[in-house]
């Protein structure tokens, strides 16, 4: 779903990532019921208008998670001589964050101080994946709005050249998507210069090299250039696990899955059946929303308190 970090998002959730402290499924019960249908609405209206929204909250919500736990800090802006997270390389392709701006009013009108952003932003990403045909699950809650927020700490993020040992090490404490928008940036080390001795990735499929080769000619490549995940690029499925068993997985750390058994098996099962990758995913996400980290409840999603 999200553009610059791939599928080994979601399947490294599912082998390694821990839980934060206990959230609650019925945590604004009593305070502010109509908290999560709220949210829902205010996201399916901006899906109606922009079709990208779905796959940006996804993104914010993982890049959110990665960074000092679910806490929103993905959400502050740059203050003074600080530079927010939202700042940071890996993030300055993020956007959608008007959604959560408009969710968060919303929410304020009705029950003010009480929901925090880091919930809304993790409840929001929910719904982004049952607008785009995945899977529904509870959302815990009770996280609470960090106050902390440095572009400086985003070099943290995984990057799409990993290999397998790489993404362990950088999911041993964090944990996705199958929809989204990719730029040449993100896979240009695969269709030139691969090595000494291939100009192009051997693993690729060769017409799927030179469709890429053809998108992103140079090296250099271009602004905006880039292309989609996969032929279904706005809806929640597994073709993706599908492509990268055919060699016509973008990234270098999506197709770092096949090297490993225990990655590689995963990868088959969720390629062979939906309802498999769907439960995974579910649990996944429950699992990376619950690392948790936040101070506060803030009232402006953009600045702390």
């Amino acid at each position: 779903m999200a553009c610059l970090v791939s599928l080994s998002i979601s399947l490294f959730i599912c082998l390694v990532c821990s839980q934060g402290h206990a959230l609650s499924l019925n945590y604004y019960e009593k305070t502010c019921p109509n908290a999560e249908s709220i949210v829902t609405e205010v996201v399916k209206d901006a899906a109606k208008k922009d079709n990208t929204v779905p796959a940006a909250l996804l993104r914010m919500h993982f890049h959110d998670c990665f960074i000092r736990g679910c806490d929103a800090s993905v959400l502050l802006n740059s203050k003074g001589k600080n530079s927010a997270e939202k700042d940071g390389p890996p993030n300055k392709s993020l956007h959608a964050f008007y959604v959560i701006d408009n969710a968060k009013k919303a929410v304020e009108a009705l029950c003010p101080g009480v929901v925090s952003c880091a919930d809304i932003l993790a409840s929001a990403a929910r719904d982004a994946v049952v607008l785009s045909g995945g899977p529904y699950w509870d959302v815990p809650k009770g996280r609470k709005d960090g106050r902390i927020s440095k572009a400086s700490e985003t070099t943290q993020m995984p990057a799409p050249l990993f290999n397998i040992s790489q993404l362990q090490q950088s999911f041993s404490q964090r944990g996705g998507h199958t929809i989204g928008f990719s730029h040449c940036s993100s896979f240009q080390n695969r269709i030139h210069n691969f090595n000494a001795t291939h100009d192009i990735d051997p693993t690729l499929h060769p017409s799927f090299a030179a469709s890429l080769k053809s998108i992103c000619p140079n090296k250099s490549g271009t602004k905006n250039g880039g292309t989609s995940m996969d032929p279904s690029s706005t809806t929640f499925d597994n073709t993706y696990y599908k492509l990268i068993l055919q060699g016509k997985s973008l990234f270098s750390s999506d197709q770092a899955l096949l090297t490993s058994p225990k990655t590689k098996d995963l990868v088959s099962k969720f390629a062979t059946s939906k309802e498999t990758f769907y439960e995974a995913f579910s649990s996944s996400m429950i699992k990376m929303s619950s690392i948790t980290g936040g101070q506060e409840i803030r009232k402006d999603c953009r600045v702390v308190n």
